[in-house]
């Protein structure tokens, strides 16, 4: 064997090392989390990592159901909020990013220039004028309220116009558009089918962290029937006496369980998707 495939095979040897340490690494919290929702509050607070499971699941399964955690119903309503506002982002970002690309106007790079603006103010700063604003047309408790704003996205306009721009000839529509298709349609049957690639992997990633989203439905719910999963785990430490630390580990299994599954059923597209748009940029 030549220096040179000695030294290849070092090096293969080397990233595929680290890769392995990167690997265990990311997995390590979530089979902490696993575990540990198996223990007892006394095993935790000795021991608070261990790779053993205990027996004391189904404890702390009764004792989860038994505050203010409803698991069906947080389920129930984090797949609402989170579907619905993956379906309104995409699309609606999808389609200005249509208007942005395909159509020549005189505001068109200033409008865009805005949106890259909006992107700079952090959320949190809007959200007394939104409640406000929910308060007073009497929306408040609603889910609804929870979806909507996605409509407005810029990050993913962003998203969509970069990979609209290469991966969409102007010339493809402008033949639908000889041919008699009207807007919508062209945009519905040809455009979105060609967008497929971006549109799965910004579903993955916004239907994730709306999943994950505590600070606004925390703001806007009050009511325990409308409470996603998020906020169900934040309120298992109220307890002034003691928290049954087994059981908030279980309710934070139960939240992430859901993401992972999708993660590996879909993480082929997060791969694909990245990786073409970064050819295509």
């Amino acid at each position: 064997m030549s220096n040179k495939s000695k030294s290849m095979s070092i090096f293969k040897f080397f990233v595929l090392f680290i890769c392995i340490i990167l690997a265990i690494l990311s997995l390590m919290p979530f089979i902490i989390m696993i575990v540990n929702s198996t223990r007892s509050t006394v095993q935790i607070q000795a021991h608070a990592v261990s790779f053993l499971p205990s027996t004391y699941l189904f404890k702390n399964l009764k004792i989860l159901t038994g505050k203010s955690f409803h698991p069906l119903i947080g389920f129930l309503n984090s797949v609402l909020v989170s579907s619905g506002v993956s379906i309104c982002a995409l699309y609606f970002s999808t389609l200005t990013a249509y208007a942005i690309v395909m159509y020549e106007w005189k505001l068109k790079n200033a409008f865009f220039s805005f949106i890259m603006a909006i992107m700079m103010i952090p959320a949190t700063i809007t959200i007394i004028g939104f409640y406000q604003m929910v308060y007073k047309v009497h929306l408040a408790n609603k889910l609804i309220m929870l979806i909507l704003p996605a409509i407005a996205s810029p990050q993913l306009v962003f998203f969509m116009r970069q990979y609209m721009k290469p991966a969409v000839p102007p010339s493809l529509v402008e033949s639908a558009r000889i041919d008699g298709s009207p807007e919508f349609l062209t945009f519905n049957a040809i455009v979105l089918p060609i967008m497929k690639p971006a549109i799965a992997t910004q579903a993955i990633f916004t239907f994730v962290t709306s999943w994950n989203e505590l600070f606004r439905p925390l703001v806007l719910l009050t009511k325990q029937s409308k409470f996603t999963l998020p906020i169900m785990v934040s309120l298992l430490r109220g307890d002034i006496y003691k928290t049954e630390y087994g059981s908030v580990y279980l309710g934070l299994t139960l939240t992430a369980l859901p993401l992972i599954v999708i993660y590996l059923f879909l993480s082929r597209y997060i791969v694909a998707g990245v990786a073409m748009g970064s050819v295509k940029g």
